[in-house]
């Protein structure tokens, strides 16, 4: 990388980590690789809440050096800051934000920019849209109406303006895009006639296609299959599912093809893209893989946390199970939860002729972190999280449903067991007097034998591996783009530490098994019924697989333990940035560099 490269992560997940994108923020921040190649890191986003004080700005680890909300200047920036201020009718906030890896101790501070979009004068923020239907053919009279929609095209012209008060606009500036919120922003740099500003769209997941495959009874089996047939035939989304115009993402997403480059998180992620229309099939996209935790455990480590887990479960079933099941996920329908019952179901039979027992702790909920007072109470009437009831502080509409599953399973299931934990964390403070006192919520990565995560859509999935490097297997599906980079990371090992693909189970859920479809038209008519019919048949095969290698004594918990982080290590952050994001950014600014002499020697 060039000595002062500055690379400007805009997105929602500025002052906390919410989801996907946090967690790969994360992991650059603390990735010795990438604070060695990049001079400056800058987080834009717009500013989402005015409630609390100064200290609440940034998040925890935040330092605001200035607020014009609360009227703090602690910054050489401030006179240029109020320029801006005054021209949109807009707050900044402005400081650092610091990450830390507990595990290593590297830790960064990467600057932070925020916007309070919410009253800002309409003039600059037409102006934009107007420059933003000339010339990247954006309607946003389609859209404005929307907020999500709204607040990122507001964020776009103040902070293209805010990064050249903090003389962040070089040559040597990345502007990424991470999802269809930094679009606008991007865009609005490449349409900047006074700064040379390079940009990246960093794919973290494809907004069209997810809406479809979560939308279609067919889900992921129809989707990719679809999508193969129209990559022969020369066909596109618009012509295959009709006009995607009426979703607000569709067209930012679709104007990442001005960006310099793509980065798509996964193998899926870059068909997705290519699917959007012919002029992606020229657009540069690179594979930029997200990172997982590569830490090394000793088996007496994992035997400990696997204890905990297993005490957990005696002193809620009175049963101390052989096996131990997890999933931690969002209780979202992308994550095709029902999968795993349909997998246990398999395993279960096994299970009852060998005299076998197992639990699965299911830790997922789509609300927000419920009181502990709360927690204790229900422990307490009605033992939860074994029994649940409907209506706050219990069951939310959507996990009231996914729970009358786990009831039906549960009930006719004799040596397998699901709980069902509806509550962020997994401490005794937040999940009750029965959880062993001692028990962290690295406890159920450690101690796990099995993780599952076969969703129908998963752009990467960096949650079903984070138990790879303490010796768990872990399941996931094939259109899942985690399963790309195990391939790449296999196919790097020396010949000899092949086994570590022991440790991966895939589940390849559009595999049509032998039933044969004419054309696109009939498998866009796959219904649910032909989909459980493909299903079942995965469910078996990954249930065999399963039953296979769960370690059967010490020397294969020691060997399997060896061999998962044996593969996570050659899957950590710092192979993804110097093996993948290193050479994509070097691209874009070298092109620069042969713009920039290909003029001089015309000249």
């Amino acid at each position: 990388m060039a000595e002062g490269t500055t690379l400007v992560h805009v997105t929602h997940e500025t002052v906390g980590k919410v989801g996907g994108i946090g967690a790969v923020l994360n992991g650059f921040f603390t990735c010795k690789s990438y604070l060695d190649a990049v001079n400056r890191s800058i987080l834009v986003g717009p500013l989402f809440s005015t409630d609390g004080s100064v200290l609440d700005r940034l998040g925890e680890g935040g330092e605001v050096l200035y607020s014009s909300l609360d009227g703090l200047v602690k910054t050489g920036y401030a006179s240029a800051f109020r320029k801006i201020e005054s021209f949109y009718n807009a707050g900044i906030i402005y400081g650092r934000r610091t990450f830390i890896d507990k595990q290593t101790g590297i830790k960064s501070s990467p600057e932070v920019l925020l916007i309070d979009v919410r009253y800002m004068d309409n003039g600059p923020v037409n102006a934009f849209k107007k420059q933003l239907f000339e010339r990247f053919g954006i309607r946003s009279e389609s859209y404005e109406h929307l907020w999500e929609y709204e607040q990122y095209v507001r964020l776009a012209p103040p902070a293209i303006d805010a990064l050249k008060a903090i003389g962040a606009a070089t040559d040597q500036t990345v502007v990424i895009a991470h999802e269809y919120m930094g679009m606008p922003t991007a865009l609005a740099a490449i349409a900047d006639p006074h700064c040379s500003f390079k940009t990246a769209f960093h794919a973290h997941e494809v907004a069209t296609m997810r809406q479809i495959v979560e939308k279609h009874p067919g889900h992921d089996t129809m989707f990719y299959n679809v999508l193969r047939e129209a990559h022969r035939t020369g066909l596109y989304v618009n012509d295959v599912f009709g006009s995607q115009n009426s979703y607000f993402k569709h067209p930012l997403v679709a104007a990442s093809k001005h960006c310099d480059i793509i980065l798509a998180v996964g193998n899926c992620v870059a068909d997705e893209l290519r699917f959007m229309g012919p002029e992606f099939e020229g657009t540069d996209i690179d594979i930029v893989y997200n990172g997982i935790p590569a830490y090394q455990i000793s088996p007496a480590e994992k035997t400990a946390s696997g204890e905990k887990l297993r005490r957990y479960c005696e002193n809620l079933l009175g049963v101390r199970p052989d096996v131990v099941f997890t999933h931690v996920t969002r209780l979202v329908q992308s994550k095709g939860l029902w999968r795993d019952l349909r997998v246990l179901e398999q395993i279960e039979q096994e299970f009852r002729d060998k005299e076998k027992t197992a639990v699965m702790f299911l830790l997922s909920t789509e609300v927000a972190q419920r009181r502990s007072s709360d927690i204790f109470k229900m422990e307490s009437a009605y033992n939860w999280p074994v029994a649940h009831r409907e209506g706050w502080p219990d069951l939310s509409g959507g996990e009231a449903d996914f729970y009358t599953a786990i009831q039906q399973f549960n009930s006719k299931s004799r040596n397998i067991k699901i709980i069902f934990i509806n509550q962020f964390g997994f401490t005794q403070r937040l999940c009750g007097v029965k959880m062993p006192e001692d028990m962290e919520f690295m406890d159920i990565r450690k101690g796990t034998d099995v993780e599952f995560g076969q969703s129908i859509y998963e752009p990467f999935g960096i949650a079903q591996l984070e138990p790879l490097t303490f010796g768990g297997i872990c399941v996931f599906s094939s259109v899942c783009g985690c399963s790309g980079f195990v391939s790449d990371a296999v196919a790097a090992m020396p010949l000899h530490s092949c086994d570590s693909a022991k440790n991966i189970i895939v589940g390849d859920y559009t595999n049509l098994d032998g039933i044969e479809f004419g054309d696109i038209r009939d498998l866009l008519g796959m219904d649910r019924s032909m989909r459980d019919q493909i299903e079942a048949f995965q469910s078996r095969e990954i249930a065999e697989q399963i039953i296979l290698r769960l370690p059967k004594n010490e020397s294969e918990t020691e060997e399997i333990i060896r061999s998962g982080y044996s593969l996570a290590k050659n899957m950590s952050w710092d192979v993804v940035v110097n093996n993948y994001l290193l050479g994509s950014l070097e691209k874009i600014l070298l092109k620069d560099s042969k713009r920039k002499t290909a003029a001089k020697l015309a000249s």
